[in-house]
């Protein structure tokens, strides 16, 4: 776990502490983030190898086409043990 003011850094101090500890890519990984889940977002995991991102706000528009565009599975809204499921989409699994 790492925090900061901006959930950009935040994201770069998960990263890099895994890079620095050997452990990218990180295909085993979820992000959890505590902000809106922004295409930048989607971009640093999709480089570092993460499979899921889980935020406790809305996707951009553009950050559910890249998810999509590289098989991440995505949700959001999560709060209370409940989360909106994004990606896959329940049509893709069939």
């Amino acid at each position: 776990m790492r925090e900061d003011v901006g959930r950009h850094n935040a994201v770069d101090k998960v990263i890099g502490t895994a890079l620095m500890d050997g452990a990218i890519p990180l295909h085993d990984w979820t992000l959890v983030v505590s902000g809106r889940i922004g295409y930048e977002l989607v971009q640093k995991s999709i480089c570092a190898g993460i499979s899921a991102i889980v935020g406790v706000s809305a996707p951009t528009s553009l950050a559910i086409d890249l998810a999509s565009e590289f098989g991440l599975t995505l949700l959001a809204f999560a709060r209370n043990g409940v989360a909106k499921h994004y990606l896959p989409s329940i049509e893709s699994a069939k």
